[in-house]
Order: C-alpha cells, then structure tokens, then sequence
C-alpha cells in the first residue's frame, strides 16, 4: 500500500485529488493532511477520514514517513516543499506551475534520489488526446501543419483579492503560467518539441504586477506553426485546440476537463475516421493511475520541464521583443531565474 500525504487542504485538494486517491484506494492510503489554516485542515480531514493532521510539513515527514505527497499548496511553495519531500524520501505529486522558474525546477529535479517528482498535466490522460498523439505518431492522417491554442477563462477583480495571487513573488507570472499551462502542454504533447517562440503580452484590465493577457506564436522541430492565446478577460470561457494536419482537422472544445464527446474530426476522405478506444475523460483521476504505475516501477515521471521552457520562453519574448529557440535560456541567463527576467515592472 502506497501511504500518501495531502499538503494544502484546499479546493484542488477536495475536488480532485481526494478523488483520485479514492479511486486507487486499491493501492494508495491518504495517512495525513498537512496545512497552515489548522481548522480548515482538521475539517478536511474529518470530512474525508484522514487519521493525521499536521500544520508543518517537517514534522509530518519525520512522523509519517510517507510515500507520495501531493503538493496543492500555493505555487511559491512548491520548489522548497518539494525539495524537503524529496529529501525526505517521498515521492512528490506536484499541481501547476510546479515551480516558478526553471531554476526552480532544475533545483527539484536536482533533489531526486530513490524518490521522483512528477508534475499534475492531467489533460495528457484523456483518451482522445492519447489517441490523439497516437495516431499522429504513426502518420495516420498525415503530418501536423497548423495548430492554434487558446486559454479563454475569466478571473474577476475579486479573484486577486487572495495575497499570493497576481504577484510575481508568490504566483510566478500571470495566465501564462498559472492557466494557460494546461492547454500548452497539451499542444506540446500532441505535436512535440517546439523550436522558436514570437510574442507579446499586456496588463489590459486587472491590478495585477503580471500580464492579464498573451498572445505568442510557436515554430515546432516539425515545421507546424501555432498560435497561442492566454486571457483571464474573457467573458465567455472556453480551452480550445486545433490541430490541421494534411488530412484531417481535430479539435477539442471544452474548460476545465473533457471526454470524447468534446472533440471534433473532419476529414478531407471519408476513409480517414476517428475512432478512439473507450472514453476515459482528462482528470486527475487519470493521470493519478498512470504516476502510481510509474512509482511501483521506479521510473521517473515527467516534471513538464519543456512546458516550462515553453512559458519561460514567451515571457522573455514578450519582454525583449526577440525571438527566443529552445535551449538559449541557460543558466546564465536572467530569465532562467524568473519569467520576469529581473525586469518586474515590466508590464507598467
């Protein structure tokens, strides 16, 4: 039995992650609950039957020594949590953005050891993107030529009200990295490594430090071109891509998860189909089955450092006006430490 620690008692703690480890409750055991605000953690865990309630991480690793963690906490947490995690010899299961650079995220993947973490990308799962990838890696409808990807979601006024949100500090960046991520990843994983980065971003309407808004356009190894758009003022929410290959248009319409019933095919022959196995729609639930396989294997799960690359990539072209490749943000250089690059009143 895997025995599992819950760090941030949170929403995405109590609608996704909670669920996800019931449906492995087969091979995966929630021992703790770890959180700062002690009634909120007490009441999430006598509403779910944890055994343990904790206020300090350290001091739940040293007693518990558990397993896997989930980390739910707030994104400038994640580096040093998952780090003592690691230390601690648990596996870490991390929400977006793991981290809020790349030397973050270098640093976590730096602590590994026995123990591995992973990065919670939980549209990867779904069946019509495994499909999806699947059939564009055997070249069943031709090769991807066209892509675009856009994050439409609406956060009001009242959204920032929470301290850790909307600053470069504590959030990391704006839509970019903290809601567009998902769709960028899913892009990522259907059409593979990208090459070249353009683009622009802007604070058009919130009180924010960070961009509101991003727009950017993608070169891939491939040849494909995408377009890339990340908005929290949009009225009318939506998480759209399309993918146009040589025969065939796929899209996917949906917000915050999907299921077949959310994809469109056309195609230019009536012998082209889509025919995806089973429907298993993108959830938590999906991808927890995937990384628990990967723990009972010892194999080290994916920590979406090209996605970060990607975000970190957009912001520095947004801010220097250049083009940025793939591979130039190195260590030395100033937006491999932050999105900002050392330039935070970038946007004002």
């Amino acid at each position: 039995m895997i025995r599992t620690a819950i760090v941030g008692t949170g929403g995405i703690a109590d609608i996704c992650h909670v669920p996800a480890l019931r449906a492995q409750a087969h091979r995966a055991q929630i021992v703790a609950a770890v959180d700062v605000d002690a009634p909120r953690a007490d009441a999430f865990a006598a509403e779910h039957g944890i055994p343990e309630v904790y206020t300090d991480l350290g001091t739940m690793l040293d007693e518990q020594r558990p397993d896997l963690v989930h980390l739910c906490t707030p994104p400038f947490l994640h580096a040093d949590q998952a780090v003592a995690c690691l230390e601690a010899g648990a596996w870490v299961w991390c929400e977006k953005p793991v981290a809020l650079s790349l030397a973050e995220l270098d640093r976590i993947r730096a602590a590994e050891g026995s123990a591995h973490a992973g990065a919670v990308f939980q549209h990867r799962y779904g069946t019509g993107a495994r499909y999806l990838r699947d059939r564009i890696a055997a070249g069943t409808w031709g090769r991807p030529l066209v892509a675009q990807c856009v994050t439409a979601w609406y956060r009001d006024d009242a959204y920032y009200d929470v301290p850790w949100r909307g600053t470069w500090e504590s959030e990391g960046g704006g839509p970019t990295l903290g809601h567009g991520i998902h769709q960028m990843d899913l892009m990522l994983a259907v059409l593979g490594a990208w090459s070249e980065v353009r683009a622009m971003t802007g604070r058009l309407e919130r009180d924010v430090q960070t961009e509101d808004v991003s727009t950017a356009l993608v070169r891939f190894e491939s040849g494909a071109l995408a377009t890339v758009v990340n908005s929290v003022l949009s009225p009318r929410e939506e998480s759209y891509l399309r993918f146009d290959l040589t025969e065939a248009t796929v899209e996917l319409r949906h917000l915050y998860g999907y299921s077949n019933a959310d994809w469109t095919f056309t195609a230019r022959s009536p012998a082209v189909t889509w025919d995806p196995p089973g429907d298993v729609p993108s959830s938590h639930t999906a991808q927890l089955a995937d990384f628990l396989d990967l723990y009972e294997a010892g194999i080290r799960p994916d920590l979406g450092r090209q996605t970060m690359e990607l975000v970190t990539a957009l912001y520095k072209a947004a801010i220097t006006g250049l083009p940025v490749r793939r591979g130039e943000t190195d260590a030395a250089d100033p937006f491999y430490g932050s999105l900002h690059g050392g330039l935070p009143g970038v946007f004002r």
